[in-house]
């Protein structure tokens, strides 16, 4: 295990009836807010209604901003900064999934800034100060309320970036479960597909080959986020497999699983940020057909984590080391077929034609990430093993 040091400021209230909280924990905050949501799904469910009311009970003034898209992209963000900053706005509310919440923290950070957000994405500027952030979360997936990164596209230059800063992690953070039945079910996968992505990246490419209390941390939470969400699929109501999903998906991305991990990459999400920049596919669906295809292409060279997978997971045991790690992979695939995830380009509707372009849009985004080693060929290789 590495040094390490593990600072999380979210607060998180979590549980049913919890919303009524978010304007009292937002007044602390200022009195002025910017209310980020998306286009009308918090709004069919009556969760933005309750967030209004009790913002306005609480004494606060609010300014609306909605209209985010599943991806999330750079021209909203610029509305919401112009926003925030003609309105004077102290605070900014986030209401959705994690789309909403990534697009509050760029509005966050740009608002306190003199020049254009996307200059913190492309590393050309670092984030000195941003408004506090609150949020009531609405879908089990990025894990962005009780982290600092988010991801923004830039439609214009077809990229997704993403970045993490200390000072965009939300103050707090309220999730209630019962918020995500109206959750259909294929935003239901794909948000189990993300939560678990997060977990295998650092899984996957930790270089310390001792960290056996993370190693099983990170496996439990795959299984945890594979039999709630069967659970979830099977009742839309059902309590239980919404809380342990939604809590999975926090914990898979708040810090803890990377503790002690050293150097760490997110080759899979780097590329499937290509994938969502030029077709707009959602980005679970992206990532459940990018990852057998790097764990197929990472096996080949590296195969002792993956056969620790595949026994741990699950508990495949008979075979060769090179077998029981294919079988992990294969398992794996079959489960994201299960809930409906597409596994390959063809499934996705994205031209195998397009690999090369894929390839070099992903390239620049492995440089701001420092992930040199994955050149536009090597991405064509992996990309070939997701056909």
């Amino acid at each position: 295990m590495q040094n390490f040091v593990f600072q999380n400021p979210t607060k998180i209230i979590f549980g049913t009836n919890t919303i009524k909280h978010i304007g009292e924990e937002t007044a602390a905050f200022g009195n002025k807010a910017l209310l980020v949501s998306g286009k009308n799904s918090s709004r069919k469910s009556g969760v933005y209604d309750q967030v209004q009311q009790s913002l306005k009970a609480s004494g606060l003034a609010v300014i609306e901003h909605s209209g985010v898209r599943s991806n999330p992209v750079l021209n909203h963000v610029h509305e919401g900064i112009q926003l925030a900053k003609n309105n004077k706005v102290e605070v900014i509310v986030a209401v959705g999934g994690g789309s909403v919440v990534d697009s509050a923290k760029a509005i966050s950070a740009g608002a306190c800034a003199e020049h254009d957000v996307w200059k913190f994405f492309i590393g050309k500027k670092s984030v000195k100060k941003a408004l506090p952030l609150t949020c009531v979360l609405t879908l089990a997936a990025s894990g962005s309320e009780m982290n600092s990164g988010m991801v923004i596209t830039n439609e214009e230059k077809k990229q997704k970036f993403g970045f993490a800063n200390k000072l965009l992690y939300p103050m707090v953070s309220i999730l209630d479960p019962t918020v995500t039945y109206t959750v259909p079910p294929d935003y239901t996968s794909y948000g189990a597909v993300d939560a678990i992505a997060h977990v295998l990246e650092y899984y996957f490419t930790t270089e310390d080959s001792h960290t056996p209390v993370q190693d099983r941390f990170m496996e439990g939470l795959v299984i945890n986020a594979m039999e709630s969400c069967d659970q979830a699929l099977k009742n839309p109501n059902d309590y239980q497999g919404r809380a342990n999903l939604m809590w999975s998906a926090t914990l898979a991305l708040n810090g803890l699983t990377g503790a002690g991990l050293g150097k760490v990459g997110f080759p899979m999400h780097m590329i499937e940020h290509s994938l969502s920049a030029f077709y707009d596919i959602a980005h679970g669906a992206g990532l459940s057909v990018v990852i057998p295809g790097w764990m197929k292409w990472k096996m080949q060279t590296d195969p002792t984590k993956f056969v620790q997978f595949a026994e741990r997971v699950f508990h495949i045991v008979t075979g060769s080391d090179s077998e029981k790690a294919a079988a992990g992979i294969a398992h794996l695939e079959k489960w994201f077929q299960k809930i409906n995830s597409p596994t390959s380009l063809s499934e996705a509707d994205i031209p195998e034609k397009d690999i090369q372009k894929i390839a070099e849009n992903a390239v620049e985004l492995g440089k701001i990430w420092r992930m040199r080693k994955y050149d536009a060929q090597t991405i064509e290789e992996i990309l070939a093993l997701c056909k």
